[in-house]
């Protein structure tokens, strides 16, 4: 290869790959020393430069001169010596061909990263190109990868899994994804993990902000700020809660959001395939707040102690199940939708006041009354949790209460 059409090769190729052309000569400068002072068995480093103009390839050793430093013992001044060879281009053509693959891959993901380390959080589409057991390769764009994990966290723990376990995904499937991380691949963490020949940007299908994406393409008035998502938890693939407000008075947020007959939340149910989404209404009072969101559940009334951030839910009987959820599921988004410590009780065995300074009550709500259960109320509101015995409206405890009563 003549050293013109080797820069030609080069303009091409950082034309096509979109990379900086001297930039690109710079890294080849530099690799081609090192094969230069190994060919030519120089004792020395050695320093090639390329014309920018004619493609000529000149080398040099670097003879040190003078003394070299006291502290360090290393040389601070250098002599450049010619040691161009005759067959200069022959050997910059032998080893032109994997430098120049080497350094187009290095120089492709640096332009990635540059590009992309500022969009962490933004929602991008692509399409799936291969799977593995460990992590699928989406195409975002020619040339542009990224990769979403699934490793199994318990083999690999300093891996991630960010594929809800419901989803599984077929060749040219279309996926919308979060940028959660864009490696730097010149980093030393990047070096020490390995991840150099990784794509540079890691996705995410199960990070709460996906949901938030999705909302602002779907509904207007959260992308032009009229409603605002004030906090989500997720359980990826499973169900997710939502908490809405708004920043207008006469806009109902929790209706902006599901839409006409729930089109909007529908079009972000089957983009995560299926997973329930809660919206709720948020409220700056807690007690309010914490009621929605246990939606759908009836709350008879909320108790909150602001000291313990602790809040204790009474709900009727036939909605305890409701409340609490498939294997607490429903409380326990509530708690991390809301912040709070959430206890759960039903209205049969609470044990606790009727009324309380902080107590929230539903009106809306029915108690259904407590058959079977001793009447007995002490002097502090507590109602006594036994059985009436048969016949009777108290406990044995408390049968002399119904004595009192008789009298």
């Amino acid at each position: 290869m003549a050293t013109s059409e080797l820069i030609e090769a080069l303009q091409a190729l950082a034309h096509e790959r979109k990379i900086d052309e001297f930039y690109l000569i710079e890294r080849l400068e530099a690799s081609l020393a090192k094969s230069y002072q190994h060919i030519l068995d120089l004792d020395n480093d050695a320093h090639v430069t390329i014309d920018r103009a004619s493609g000529r390839i000149y080398v040099y050793e670097l003879v040190p001169v003078g003394e070299p430093d006291e502290e360090t013992g290393e040389y601070t001044e250098f002599e450049e010596r010619d040691v161009t060879p005759d067959d200069v281009s022959r050997i910059a053509a032998q080893n032109a061909k994997s430098v120049i693959n080497s350094i187009v891959r290095e120089a492709g993901r640096q332009s990635i990263y540059e590009e992309f380390a500022g969009r962490v959080g933004d929602l991008v589409t692509g399409t799936v190109l291969q799977g593995t057991p460990d992590f699928t390769i989406i195409k975002i764009r020619d040339g542009v990868e990224a990769e979403l994990p699934h490793y199994d966290v318990k083999r690999n723990p300093n891996e991630r899994n960010e594929r809800p376990n419901n989803e599984r995904y077929r060749h040219n499937q279309r996926l919308k994804t979060l940028i959660i991380d864009v490696r730097n691949p010149n980093s030393e963490e990047a070096r020490a993990r390995g991840e150099q020949a990784r794509p540079a940007i890691v996705v995410s299908r199960t990070h709460p902000d996906l949901i938030r994406r999705l909302f602002e393409i779907e509904v207007p008035e959260i992308y032009d700020g009229l409603v605002e998502i004030k906090s989500i938890a997720r359980e990826p693939g499973a169900r997710s809660k939502v908490a809405v407000s708004s920043r207008e008075a006469n806009l109902d947020p929790v209706g902006a959001c599901v839409g006409p007959k729930g089109s909007r939340v529908r079009m972000v149910v089957e983009e995560l395939r299926n997973e329930r989404v809660d919206v709720i209404q948020w409220d700056e009072n807690p007690q309010i707040y914490v009621k929605n969101a246990l939606s759908p559940a009836k709350v008879s009334r909320v108790d909150i102690d602001e000291e313990s951030h602790y809040a204790t839910i009474v709900v009727p009987d036939d909605q305890l199940s409701l409340a609490i959820g498939k294997e607490g599921q429903n409380a326990r988004l509530a708690a991390r939708l809301t912040g709070w410590h959430i206890d759960i009780k039903s209205a049969s065995f609470t044990g606790e006041p009727m009324a309380t300074e902080n107590m929230l009550i539903d009106e809306d709500a029915v108690i259904e009354e407590e058959d079977g259960l001793c009447e007995y109320v002490s002097p502090e509101g507590v109602r006594c949790r036994n059985h009436a015995r048969p016949g009777s409206r108290f406990c044995g405890v408390h049968a002399s209460e119904e004595d009192e009563d008789v009298e």
